[in-house]
């Protein structure tokens, strides 16, 4: 394929599942990614994994991608937060009756089950282990040289390339963005008690301390973990020993798991926050963490970017039935309007959160915990917020609904 309504650059969990939901819709797409899958499909589990919410999970079974998930992930039926180990807790529990609040899957399944639909699909070329080397955009359309040799043209340019997005850079526009003097520590392991389907976000001054479940295996309970920790303590808890950091992890934890055993590798990743001016431009949209990128405290990162999916396919297939190419300015207009105000509210909220949890002092301590106390008692507020983790708060595109554009 020489030519597609959209080239996506970038096939990680947000391009790729863009590149399947537009060929669910008769759209075409071109996929270009420098990685190897040889090694981001590998067998070995390296702790990475993604809270992917109900709503989220609805777009992936909308376009074909939920079953070959089936019985690979762990539903989060229960959210629970503290401050530290100190008394007082919220716990959000849906009604009997209600959907789990997300699934808890390594990345390198979601990633999978995607490469996999994409590969199969008729209208969509992958073409991994390729770079595009320059790239032009005008009102006429987009042409791209790919590190192949070949060239490739289409209606519209996607940036899903991740933070430092060059395409980003390349069309001028303002990013704000800050470090947080943070580092996070992933990875997983096993426990001795069952998690029950719960995820725990325990609050430090240095730092969220999430827990999130993961399903049993062969060799027991498992827990992926997200460990935030200070800048200057990063290299020391990476060297420990895999014994000294599952002593390290139940101190934290209080024992609540019971013995932890068997820790995957250990990786680290900086925490910052930026967000762009505006997620459009000439022939060009961008989605995921090219528009945005937030702390994981929420775990909604992945999910904003499936909520630019769902947004731009809605878009562009009803831009479609009026006979707009995939790049008309009014189009991208409309996607903009629709992204910009959403991405930038969660992006503010998780900001005010990271920062609230992490005054120090007492009375600090003790302000959080009064306030988790209330809100635990206030179920009009705590549905609310189960909203939000769920996915299914604001002008929700039809994927989000489990409902074909």
């Amino acid at each position: 394929m020489d030519h597609a309504d959209v080239l996506i650059l970038g096939g990680g969990l947000v391009g790729s599942a863009l590149a399947v939901a537009l060929d669910r819709h008769g759209l075409s797409a071109i996929v270009v990614d420098p990685a190897d899958p040889a090694v981001t499909l590998s067998a070995g589990f390296d702790g990475r994994a993604s809270a992917v919410a109900s709503a989220s999970h609805k777009m992936l079974d909308a376009i074909g991608v939920g079953a070959a998930l089936a019985g690979k992930g762990c539903a989060i039926c229960q959210i629970r937060v503290s401050d530290g180990l100190a008394p007082g807790k919220l716990d959000f529990i849906p009604a009997p009756d209600d959907a789990a609040l997300g699934t808890m899957y390594e990345n390198r399944l979601i990633r999978r089950a995607l490469y996999d639909a994409a590969m199969a699909a008729e209208q969509v070329d992958v073409r991994m282990q390729t770079r595009a080397t320059t790239v032009e955009r005008s009102e006429r359309g987009v042409r791209a040289l790919l590190t192949s040799g070949d060239t490739v043209t289409a209606d519209l340019l996607v940036a899903a390339e991740g933070r430092q997005s060059p395409t980003r850079e390349a069309a001028g526009i303002n990013v704000a963005r800050w470090q947080y003097d943070h580092e996070a520590i992933i990875g997983a392991f096993h426990h001795e008690r069952s998690h029950q389907d719960v995820a725990y976000e325990i609050f430090y001054p240095d730092g969220p301390f999430a827990l999130l479940p993961l399903p049993d295996d062969e060799t027991g309970h498992r827990c992926a973990i997200v460990w935030t920790v200070g800048k200057d303590q990063r290299a020391g808890m990476l060297k420990l020993s895999d014994r000294a950091f599952l002593a390290e992890a139940e101190k934290r934890m209080g024992g609540f798991l019971g013995r932890l055993y068997e820790v995957s590798p250990r990786t680290s990743y900086p925490l910052g926050f930026h967000h762009a001016a505006r997620v459009t431009d000439t022939r060009l949209a961008l989605v995921g963490d090219a528009a945005h990128g937030i702390h994981p405290i929420a775990g909604q990162g992945v999910n904003l970017g499936y909520r630019d999916v769902a947004a731009l396919v809605e878009v562009l297939v009803e831009g479609r039935r009026l006979g707009l190419h995939a790049g008309d300015a009014q189009l991208l207009a409309r996607y903009q309007n629709w992204r910009s105000l959403d991405t930038f509210m969660v992006a503010a909220a998780t900001d005010t959160l990271t920062r609230l949890f992490g005054i120090p002092g007492k009375t600090a301590s003790a302000v959080r915990r009064f306030g988790i106390s209330l809100v635990d008692r206030l179920p009009p507020l705590k549905d609310r917020f189960m909203a939000e983790a769920r996915g299914e708060s604001g002008n929700l595109p039809r994927l989000l609904m489990g409902v074909p554009v």
